[in-house]
């Protein structure tokens, strides 16, 4: 099977450690203006958190796996049922990563899934 990963890297005026704070704020950027709902969880090694949006359409559950502070925080997808999917559990068993780095006068966040 061929590598399927979606990677998105950007530059941002913030620090390494403003931008792992950021990142690490799950409720902060992924919840809210939609009725997304956040429970459990975010910044911690090991805790899990779960994502619901589009009255129960949307719903992933992830596991923290690997945080390191200020460079990368990893996320598993432990289970999943999303509803724009062909196959709605497809994200189950996959990892969402974010790494953090210094470039120049910025920081740069590389975004991978």
């Amino acid at each position: 099977m061929k590598n399927q990963d979606y990677t998105k890297v950007f530059l941002t005026d913030q620090t390494p450690a403003e931008a792992f704070a950021a990142i690490k704020n799950v409720r902060g950027w992924w919840s809210g203006l939609y009725g997304e709902k956040i429970e459990g969880s975010t910044d911690k090694l090991n805790e899990e958190f779960t994502f619901r949006a589009g009255g129960g359409a949307h719903y992933s559950k992830q596991k923290l796996v690997e945080v390191t502070p200020d460079k990368k925080i990893v996320w598993m997808v432990t289970d999943s049922k999303l509803s724009f999917l062909k196959e709605p559990g497809e994200w189950t068993g996959t990892k969402i990563s974010f790494e953090i780095s210094k470039k120049g006068p910025k920081s740069q966040i590389t975004f991978t899934h």
